[in-house]
């Protein structure tokens, strides 16, 4: 029997959210030589600006993602008031393939809506293909660049409405 992803709201800087955003970064470096120096402050990601969720199966910690509030900003004219942005978005290798990504996603934005944000924004790389394939297959579309990675050839931006998005159960 395939276990019950449980999915629950902790601090970015919970141990258990660290421990799946180190095996992120090693993934990174496996891909990209290096990890993701995206400035990130714990405090972005706190209700009701922001939000980190970590799923956890059979009480091990297995996924995360979080979102931090983005609005309209002078040097970042893609960005629109109401912005949510997805950040750290990770199932460990052993426990992809199960639906779990689909789960946490739907949380982040069911979290975001609740949170009255309208449109979520994301950052990939071109050498996660998977990831790419998974954010289209979820309905998003393509952006315009933005934020650290700008001017990065290998760098793939997304973005999805929330407006018609029907609210979801928020992690405990």
């Amino acid at each position: 029997m395939v276990g019950v992803l449980d999915i629950r709201r902790v601090a970015i800087d919970h141990p258990d959210a660290q421990g799946l955003i180190v095996a992120l970064q090693a993934f990174y470096v496996t891909r990209y030589g290096g990890g993701d120096d995206t400035p990130v402050d714990a405090g972005e990601f706190a209700p009701p600006r922001g939000d980190f969720l970590v799923g956890y199966l059979d009480g091990a910690p297995v996924a995360c993602a979080g979102w931090r509030a983005r609005d309209r900003e002078t040097d970042e004219p893609v960005l629109a008031d109401g912005d949510a942005e997805i950040k750290r978005m990770f199932t460990l290798a052993e426990h992809r393939g199960r639906g779990f990504a689909r789960a946490l996603l739907a949380a982040v934005e069911g979290s975001a809506v609740a949170a009255g944000r309208r449109r979520v924004v994301l950052e990939s790389g071109g050498r996660q293909p998977e990831a790419m394939a998974f954010y289209a297959a979820q309905g998003y579309g393509p952006l315009a660049p933005y934020g650290t990675y700008r001017d990065y050839a290998d760098s793939r931006y997304f973005t999805k409405s929330l407006v018609s998005a029907p609210p979801a159960a928020i992690p405990r």
